[in-house]
């Protein structure tokens, strides 16, 4: 039998030596204790009640689903830019449909060539819509494009709602 030597104790009611420990208590009958909870949400408090979760939105011109503005234009996306071409060719193809704002002619910076792929910013959308209309399916260099809005409104229906 153990016996402890601290002074404060009298034998059998140790409650601070290891040997004295009786592992058939029950988890019950341990005292719970109230821990302090730390950090955010640990207290109820009016800071986010109300508005949370609510922002403002922007203005659009129309609410209908269809092709954006980007900052400065209307900008279209042509795809199946033959590797070859020059950035006056694209250019030339596609100047006749209106003044070109911009134009992004992506190189593969291993080989030079061109990636495949070319972004045309237009001043309104519809020099930016005929083109699309007149050469999306067209032949450039020997390559057949497809041109599109590079960037679309989602339908009312498939906006995300929080």
């Amino acid at each position: 039998a153990f016996v402890c030597s601290h002074p404060s104790c009298v034998e059998g009611s140790c409650t601070h030596c290891p040997m004295d420990v009786d592992y058939d208590e029950d988890e019950g009958s341990k005292p719970t204790s109230t821990r302090k909870i730390k950090g955010r949400g640990a207290e109820d408090d009016d800071r986010y009640a109300g508005k949370a979760g609510k922002f403002e939105r922007l203005t659009h011109d129309d609410d209908e689903a269809g092709p954006a503005r980007s900052i400065e234009g209307w900008v279209i996306v042509v795809s199946g830019v033959h590797e070859e071409a020059q950035e006056d060719d694209v250019f030339e193809a596609y100047a006749e449909f209106g003044d070109i704002k911009n134009l992004h002619l992506n190189l593969d910076r291993r080989t030079g060539f061109v990636k495949g792929y070319a972004f045309i910013e237009y001043e309104t959308k519809s020099e930016a819509a005929k083109a699309i209309k007149s050469l999306d399916g067209q032949v450039l260099l020997d390559q057949k494009m497809t041109v599109g809005w590079a960037f679309t409104k989602p339908s009312a229906g498939t906006r995300r709602r929080r």
